[in-house]
């Protein structure tokens, strides 16, 4: 019951702090009626809502994971960071693979599939965001594609 009241807290001074960011948006003279201000003060409003009903309604206190699995939590997220990092400098490609083949060998824990993941992984996400979503992508660092 108390970490749901605790999240609940951050929840909602998280959205507070999300509001006040929204009403700073500037708005130019072209904006649509409603205003670019609305839809995220929209979601702040429902975040603030979420959060009260965890203060109000706690469910029983969870059963937290063992410490092996907060440090594969803690990896995996690690690796996403050095993934959004290493994204723009190195192109999509070859961050991507490493990235996939990281998070696939943390759930099953077999090298060459991990690595056909992630090398998998990154020429499909590759086609469908280039090509097929039109997204202006580098496939590998600048310095090799000339």
């Amino acid at each position: 019951m108390k970490s749901d009241r605790v999240f609940g807290l951050v929840v909602i001074l998280g959205a507070l702090a999300y509001i006040a960011g929204a009403f700073q948006i500037q708005t130019s003279f072209m904006a649509d009626p409603v205003g670019s201000k609305t839809f995220p003060i929209m979601l702040g409003v429902v975040a603030i809502l979420c959060g009260a009903v965890l203060l109000i309604r706690p469910d029983e206190e969870p059963d937290w994971p063992d410490f092996k699995t907060l440090v594969n939590i803690a990896i995996a997220a690690l690796v996403m960071v050095g993934y959004a990092y290493t994204l723009k400098p190195g192109g999509f490609l070859v961050p991507t693979a490493i990235c996939a083949a990281i998070l696939s060998y943390q759930i099953n824990p077999r090298p060459k599939a991990a690595a056909l993941t992630g090398i998998s992984l990154s020429i499909g996400l590759f086609i469908i965001f280039k090509y097929v979503l039109g997204l202006g992508l580098m496939p590998l660092p600048k310095a090799l594609m000339g």
